[in-house]
């Protein structure tokens, strides 16, 4: 099933040349495109992840897994951050994501990672897990908005190429984003990405997207809506009845990776079962070959794949699914993933 005469979410075809496509240098997407993005995922959207996507579905704009910017630490970055600020994405414009809560550090990250080639930075105002939230970084920084526009307003000079924020849209209530609004224009944000539940709701609930189309009414910064697009039915109803510039496809895309393809009527919006397992089969296979180059030991490998299997919620292949989870030797994980039929 295509996509009809709703929305047409294609690419332009890019300007020839090689190297990374950087889109028109502060947005990482071309003009007349609506950029389907795949979200920065703690502990998932690693560079072998990502390659899967790239090489297989060419997502618009891929990001990294939040760079975590480390305060008084010995190195303000890790080794393995760094690998992934500075991995190439073949063509694809990747964006660098920074957490932290110490402008001058953050500053520190973004020299770095831009030393090691990244174009495109983000910074989290969203993650509401965890000791990044109790340091106030990511969505606790919303509590404070003084203190976030000088943040913001400092990485902005240090930053050469594009700069975004992904934003929850609000600490406490959905509509604490729009009191933001002028502020991320004022220090000169070039687009935003917004997942429209709170910092307090976490995953709970349901993604308002009517918080979107407000957001939406109520900037010029184009705005990327993120959040429960699981179908592409609702990645169209979203962008048809929000305005929204794009999409960022995060726990939808790690269950159905085929989303962007799908969005793009390049497959069936709904595939039938049989095309459902060989694509669940193709997408393990592939990705466990990349998981056992970028990862040291079967046991961290399997670790990592049922972090992926994690998400996927599919009734059709939910024994198949229940069965590798269960799985501790990987002979018998790669055994049923190459039974898939």
């Amino acid at each position: 099933m295509g996509m009809g005469n709703m929305i047409s979410v294609r690419r332009p075809p890019a300007s020839g040349g090689g190297g990374d496509n950087r889109g028109t240098g502060t947005l990482p997407w071309l003009p007349g495109a609506v950029p389907l993005m795949l979200a920065p995922m703690q502990g998932l959207t690693n560079r072998a992840l990502r390659g899967w996507f790239v090489q297989q579905v060419r997502p618009d704009v891929v990001f990294t897994e939040y760079v975590r910017v480390q305060t008084g630490a010995r190195k303000v970055l890790s080794n393995t951050d760094r690998l992934e600020a500075a991995s190439a994405a073949d063509g694809v414009p990747l964006v660098v994501q920074l957490i932290g809560a110490d402008s001058e550090t953050l500053v520190t990250a973004a020299d770095m990672v831009q030393a090691l080639g990244a174009v495109h930075l983000n910074i989290n105002l969203g993650c509401p897990y965890g000791r990044m939230t109790g340091n106030s970084a990511g969505g606790a920084l919303l509590q404070d908005p003084i203190r976030l526009a000088a943040l913001l307003v400092r990485l902005r000079k240090c930053i050469a190429g594009g700069f975004s924020v992904k934003v929850r849209a609000g600490f406490e209530s959905p509509d604490e984003v729009l009191s933001l609004l002028p502020m991320f224009e004022e220090c000169g944000i070039d687009f935003l990405i917004l997942h429209p539940r709170t910092v307090r709701q976490r995953y709970a609930g349901v993604a308002d997207h009517g918080v979107t189309a407000e957001v939406v009414r109520r900037t010029a910064l184009p705005v990327i809506a993120n959040g429960d697009v699981f179908t592409a039915a609702v990645g169209r109803r979203v962008l048809a009845e929000t305005g929204a510039a794009g999409l960022m496809l995060g726990r939808g895309a790690i269950a159905d990776p085929y989303l962007f393809a799908r969005l793009r009527g390049e497959r069936a919006d709904v595939p039938q079962p049989a095309e459902r397992r060989e694509e669940l089969r193709a997408y393990l296979e592939d990705l466990l070959a990349r998981y056992l180059e970028l990862f040291c030991g079967e046991q961290q490998v399997l670790r990592k794949m049922k972090e992926v299997l994690a998400h996927l919620h599919d009734p059709e292949l939910a024994k198949t699914v229940q069965a590798l989870r269960r799985c501790k030797k990987m002979v018998l994980f790669r055994e049923i993933v190459a039974g898939i039929s």
